[in-house]
């Protein structure tokens, strides 16, 4: 017979540390294929704006996504890098300070826990049973909020940077290349509010808040980006041909 929660009762929700950094991931693997999609469907639909022609449109989508994925790719690893390195600077200060003032850092602890809400003497208790057992962790943990077994991995980053950055931007580049003739720009500016629409609901889901809301900023800020581009490009491929 299949046990029912009594009236009242919460159920047990899994709390995952991983649920963050998962949801994180996400959120970022969603912006990297938004920046994707705006950028090269700036580009593409910018330079149709100076001239039809599919292989020119389409040379120019390409060099826009290899381009974007490598700067995505580059700037990730050398922002996750220093990350890195200030948190692995951060450990090897804690380690030096249990060493040499274990009574400061213990009174730290203490402190902390007592900011949290325990009483002074639980909050005692708990600084020094951690202190024990595991020192580095415990005040790496409750001090700096580092897993010192979790820490930032920079490759990692950088490729899935790239990965979502390519994914993103397939769409407009395939739209404009095989979208026909007069329809193409048009055709390929709705695809791309129809993408854009899809990341910012994912996007406001994922965080946790109204969609709604990031769906117009997302599909009106890359509106926006297109027709900005598409007027430069008319401009210039009308300054061009006289």
């Amino acid at each position: 017979m299949r046990a029912t929660t009594p009236p009242g009762a919460h159920r047990a929700e899994p709390h995952d540390a991983s649920v963050a950094s998962r949801l994180n991931a996400l959120r970022a693997a969603v912006l990297g294929a938004n920046d994707g999609i705006v950028s090269t469907a700036g580009l593409v639909v910018g330079v149709s704006g100076a001239t039809g022609d599919r292989g020119t449109l389409v040379v120019a989508g390409l060099a826009g996504l290899v381009a974007g994925a490598m700067s995505m790719a580059a700037g990730e690893y050398v922002s996750v890098s220093t990350q890195r390195d200030t948190e692995r600077a951060l450990i090897a200060k804690e380690a030096r300070e249990l060493e040499e003032m274990p009574e400061a850092e213990l009174d730290e602890l203490t402190g902390l826990y007592q900011a949290k809400g325990l009483s002074p003497e639980l909050a005692r208790k708990v600084a020094v049973e951690l202190t024990e057992t595991a020192p580095l962790r415990s005040h790496l943990d409750a001090e700096l909020g580092i897993d010192p077994d979790d820490l930032t991995n920079p490759w990692h980053a950088a490729f899935a940077s790239m990965a979502s950055f390519i994914v993103g931007a397939l769409l407009p580049l395939l739209a404009i290349a095989f979208f026909p003739g007069d329809l193409r720009t048009p055709l390929t500016v709705a695809a791309v509010a129809v993408a854009l629409a899809g990341t910012g609901y994912v996007a406001a889901r994922a965080g946790g808040s109204p969609p709604g809301r990031a769906v117009v900023r997302n599909v009106g800020g890359g509106l926006l980006a297109m027709g900005i581009t598409y007027g430069i490009g008319s401009l210039v491929g009308t300054t061009g041909a006289v």
